[in-house]
Order: structure tokens, then sequence, then C-alpha cells
């Protein structure tokens, strides 16, 4: 606002200093009017623009110097008989009555724009103006404040209503920061600390048997990293490592695995962690429901996507018929989600009597 009120009063100093450099040699008050009228106008600008906003002192002083009494002096003192020759002067009102309208308090604001009206009616009366020309020019001083007040009124409005969207959005992401968060966790649990107890609990392997309980110590440092640990943590790890980390899991819980790893690629750290983590549940499947015993894991560069990853996980199991029966939590959480969230995407192939084979792609 500061920027567009002082294009708005440099705009009448160009038409002043027309004005004053075509008649000024016939009325020589003009020059030291316009000088006033100048200087005024820079303190209160220069001000500003240092600031950031407006002197209300230097608005009053403009208002009541450049705006009231420059226009009536020119009429007394100045010898200015006609209304071209003090138009320039009365001009400045508008500029005035705009920066008083959005500077000054209501009340304050209002007694300047009167003010200025009153003192502009008796000068264009002094001079001999038309009701026309009077009229005219009353319109113009009202019209500017009001106009700049509400331009005022609209940008600041506008600005709220931005920060109040910025508010939600900020708000949003954190919810969806911690609802993500929670998610993380809940699969982390499932693939590991849940499937361990499930296993116990059915008695399939032997509580005390030394592997055993090297993954139950396991899991247990490990959830006392989730509890320590923000989202925003993640394990900085190859594809490798991360998919060696799963077959240990679950091979302490008595599955075999049969892994052939061959031109492993470089990727991300996140999508090597996604990549363990759905292994790990896809072989806790075929642990919990292939009924084998024996699960088999390849893993190598994709030849479909440049610089991607194709990592499979298969057991020869009684399959399922996939119309029939609805993907649980493991298989949608832990594989198709993890999967998704990295850009990649998990496909589930499998018939009664054929097996299941799970196929982990990145990118998707």
């Amino acid at each position: 606002m500061v920027v567009a009120t002082l294009l708005y009063r440099a705009s009448h100093l160009t038409v002043g200093a027309l004005a004053v450099a075509q008649r000024g040699s016939a009325f020589p008050l003009q020059y030291a009017g316009y000088a006033v009228a100048l200087g005024l106008s820079a303190l209160t600008y220069a001000t500003a623009l240092r600031r950031g906003w407006f002197d209300r002192r230097h608005i009053w002083a403009d208002a009541l110097v450049v705006g009231c009494v420059l226009p009536l002096a020119l009429c007394a003192w100045g010898g200015v008989r006609e209304p071209p020759v003090i138009a320039w002067a009365m001009l400045l009102g508008g500029s005035a009555s705009a920066v008083a309208a959005i500077s000054l308090e209501r009340l304050h604001a209002l007694t300047v724009i009167a003010l200025l009206a009153i003192t502009h009616f008796i000068g264009y009366q002094a001079v001999g103006a038309s009701p026309a020309v009077i009229l005219g020019h009353l319109n113009s001083i009202v019209s500017s404040a009001v106009m700049t007040w509400l331009f005022r009124w609209y940008l600041l409005r506008q600005g709220r209503l931005l920060d109040e969207a910025n508010a939600r959005a900020v708000a949003a992401e954190s919810h969806k920061a911690r609802y993500a968060e929670r998610l993380e966790h809940h699969r982390a649990l499932h693939d590991t600390v849940l499937a361990t107890l499930t296993t116990l609990a059915s008695g399939a392997v032997d509580a005390n048997a030394p592997e055993v309980r090297r993954r139950c110590a396991r899991e247990a440092a490990y959830l006392r990293r989730l509890i320590q640990q923000t989202a925003a943590e993640v394990h900085h790890r190859e594809i490798g490592t991360a998919l060696e980390d799963a077959v240990c899991s679950v091979e302490s819980l008595q599955l075999r695995v049969t892994a052939q790893y061959h031109d492993l690629p470089q990727v991300p750290p996140e999508v090597a962690a996604a990549l363990g983590d759905a292994v790990r549940e896809a072989l806790n499947n075929v642990r919990r429901h292939a009924g084998t015993g024996h699960a088999y894991l390849t893993a190598t560069r994709d030849p479909d996507a440049r610089g991607g990853a194709l990592v499979t996980v298969v057991d020869r199991g009684p399959g399922f018929d996939p119309e029939r029966c609805v993907p649980g939590l493991g298989l949608r959480g832990s594989v198709h989600g993890r999967m998704a969230e990295v850009g990649g995407r998990a496909t589930v192939d499998t018939a009664p009597g054929e097996g299941v084979r799970v196929e982990l792609r990145w990118p998707g």
C-alpha cells in the first residue's frame, strides 16, 4: 500500500511540475508551493518506505499543509484567480485523502477527508469554478479515500484467509505425519513382535530354542528403538542387508529360506527398508499359511526398469483363490502399502494347488 499510494502521489506531482513549469513565471509563488509539496511528500513516503508503514504525524502534516493550506495560500497570496491555474494543487488533495484513509484511525481519517473537502470547496469557489468542476473534484477526494480503504481491506482480508488456509494445511500435514507414524508402528509390530508371539502361541517352535531366544532379544531391542524413533528417521541400509535381515528374522522361527541375489541395484535407503519389510511379511505369511516350511527368495535388477529392483518370494504350498480370499492386514499394509509408499508395487500370483508368488518391483 505504501508503494501504491506513492505512485498515486507521484502522478499528481508530475502534473504539478508540468503546470508550474508552464505558468510559473506569471505566478512565482507556485514554485515555492510546489517545493513544499515535493518536500513533504518526500519526507512522508521516504519514512514510510524505510519503516514499512506511515508515520501519522507526517500524514497529518501532509494533509493539512499540502492538502488544505497550499490551495488557500495560492488563492490568497499567489494571485491565482482561475481554476486551471490552481488545479494542480487541488489535485494533491486526492492523494492526501487516499493515504489518510488507510493510515489513520477511522474518526481521524474522516476528519481529514472533511477538512480537505471544505478547503477545496472554498478554494474553487474563490477562483470562480463552476459547480460541475467543484462537484467532480470533491467526488475525486472522497472516491480516492474510499477506493484506497477498500483496497487495503481486501488485501488484509485475503491475507487473513491465506493465513487460515496455511494454518489448516500445516495442521493437516501434522495430522498426516502422526497418522503415518502410527501406521508405521502398527506395521512394524505386526511384522515382527506379533509374528513372533503368534508363532510361540501356536506351539510350532520351541520357545527355549537359542535361535528363538535370540529373535526375541532382537525384537525387544527393536521395540525400544521403535518407541524412541520419529517418523523422519530412516534405516540407512542397502537392499542386500535389508533382505538378509528379513531372512534371518523368519529363519529363527524355523522357516527355511533359499535366497539368491544377483546384480542388486543401488536404491534409496527408504526403498531398501520397504523391500526388506515387505519380504519379511511375505515370508511370515509363508510360515503361517503355506504349510511347507520352505520359501524361495530371489532379488535382482529389474530388466524392465533402469536402476529398478525386482524381488520375488515363492512357496510351494496349497495356494488360494484370490477372488474368494480377502487380503489380510499384513498383505494389504505391510506388503502392498509399503511398496506403494515408496513408488513401487506388489503383485500376488496364486491359484489353488499352485503355491504363491509375491513379486515386488521398484519403481512400480
